[in-house]
C-alpha cells in the first residue's frame, strides 16, 4: 500500500485516494474456525512470521467512564488464552479507573503490512495476584523498577521520575539498576482480561470490498466454553 498523498488547503488537509488494499486469501463464515481466538491466533502467528508486521502485538484499548466518555490508547497484548486478551497496566492509572468503573473494553488490531484488523468487544476482569507475579517477575529489571516509579497517568513534575528511581534502587539493593535483584510485585500493578463477547476478522480486499467476519457469543454461554454465531458483514 502507497503512502497517502496529501494535498494541503489554507484550512484543511485532503487524503487523497492511495492504493488498494490486497489480501490473498478470503475469508467467510463457511472457512473460519468454530472459535475467534483459534482465529485470532492463526492470523497473528502469520503476522509476525519472517518480521512481517513490526510490534503485532500493539492494540488500541478504548474504555469509557461510567458517563460514557470514552478514552483510548495504545497497549501491549501479552497473551491470548482460552478466556481472553491480556494485558498489563498500572491499576492506579485512567485505563484501570475506567475500567474499574465500566468493566468494557474494546480492542483494535491493525496489521498494515498484510491488510488486516481484528476488532475485540467484550468484558473485563482482573487477572490473579499469582499471575501478575508470574509475569511481571519475567519482566527484565529495569522495567520492573519502572512500574514501581510511574505513577501512572498523574501529573508529575520534571525530576519526580529520576528522584522516585533512585529510591527504589536504593530500597531494593540495585543501585545501578542492573543485574537480578529481587523487586517484588508491587500491588497497585497488574493484569487485565478483555473476555470477548464480539470479535470481527477484516481483511482488506480491492474496491473497498473488504472481508468482514463476526463472531458474537451467544447468549447464556460460559466464558470458558462459549459457543460463536458466526456472520459476514457488508463492507
Amino acid at each position: 500500500m502507497a503512502d497517502a498523498i496529501i494535498q494541503p488547503t489554507p484550512d484543511k488537509i485532503k487524503v487523497l485516494p492511495h492504493e488498494q488494499y490486497i489480501t490473498k486469501d478470503h475469508l467467510t463464515p463457511n472457512n473460519a474456525p468454530p472459535s475467534p481466538l483459534d482465529q485470532f491466533c492463526t492470523w497473528f502467528k502469520e503476522a509476525v512470521e519472517g518480521g512481517q508486521v513490526k510490534e503485532a502485538e500493539a492494540m488500541s484499548l478504548s474504555t469509557a467512564s461510567p458517563l460514557g466518555i470514552p478514552s483510548a490508547r495504545i497497549v501491549l497484548l501479552k497473551q491470548v488464552d482460552p478466556r481472553g486478551f491480556v494485558f498489563f497496566t498500572n491499576y492506579t492509572s485512567r485505563k484501570s479507573q475506567e475500567i474499574l468503573a465500566n468493566p468494557h473494553a474494546a480492542l483494535v488490531f491493525y496489521w498494515r503490512e498484510v491488510h488486516r484488523s481484528v476488532r475485540v468487544v467484550g468484558r473485563v476482569e482482573k487477572l490473579t495476584a499469582e499471575e501478575n507475579d508470574e509475569y511481571f517477575q519475567s519482566r527484565p529489571i529495569g522495567s520492573r523498577l519502572g512500574a514501581w516509579a510511574s505513577r501512572q497517568s498523574q501529573v508529575i513534575s520534571e525530576e519526580y521520575l529520576d528522584s522516585r528511581l533512585h529510591k527504589l534502587q536504593e530500597r531494593f539493593g540495585i543501585p545501578d539498576g542492573q543485574g537480578d535483584g529481587v523487586v517484588p510485585t508491587p500491588e497497585f500493578w497488574g493484569g487485565w482480561r478483555v473476555i470477548p463477547d464480539e470479535v470481527e476478522f477484516w481483511s482488506g480486499k480491492p474496491s473497498r470490498l473488504h472481508d468482514r467476519v463476526r463472531y458474537l457469543r451467544t447468549e447464556e454461554t460460559l466464558d470458558d466454553t462459549p459457543i460463536w454465531k458466526i456472520e459476514r458483514l457488508s463492507p
